[in-house]
């Protein structure tokens, strides 16, 4: 499993919008102005307005399955392992029932 970390600070969680196509991961969220129209500002920590990010993802995560919870600013992404792609046991056959031939 991966955990990729989006801090997204001032985000309402409602704005988020998180979307796998194919290899590519696109996360889209909207930050609106904390102040009024009618405040001058003169310089912001956290600008306002759209942004997105776009993560590349391997062939061997489960896209289907990413969890994503935001708490305090950050969004984690939990992208699993797909279960193809998991190191597995393979059994041998054979070998026990060999008779030779004379």
């Amino acid at each position: 499993m991966i955990l990729p970390l989006v801090s997204m600070p001032g985000v309402n969680p409602d704005s988020i919008d998180l979307d796998a196509e194919r290899n590519v991961l696109t996360v889209k969220a909207e930050r609106k102005p904390t102040y009024g129209d009618d405040t001058d500002t003169v310089i912001t920590e956290r600008p306002a307005g759209t942004f997105s990010r776009q993560l590349f993802l391997g062939d061997t995560l489960d896209t289907e399955r990413i969890e994503a919870p935001y708490d305090a600013g950050v969004l984690k992404l939990r992208i699993p392992v797909a279960e193809q792609a998991k190191p597995r046991k393979i059994a041998i056959s054979g070998g026990g029932d060999r008779k030779e031939l004379g």
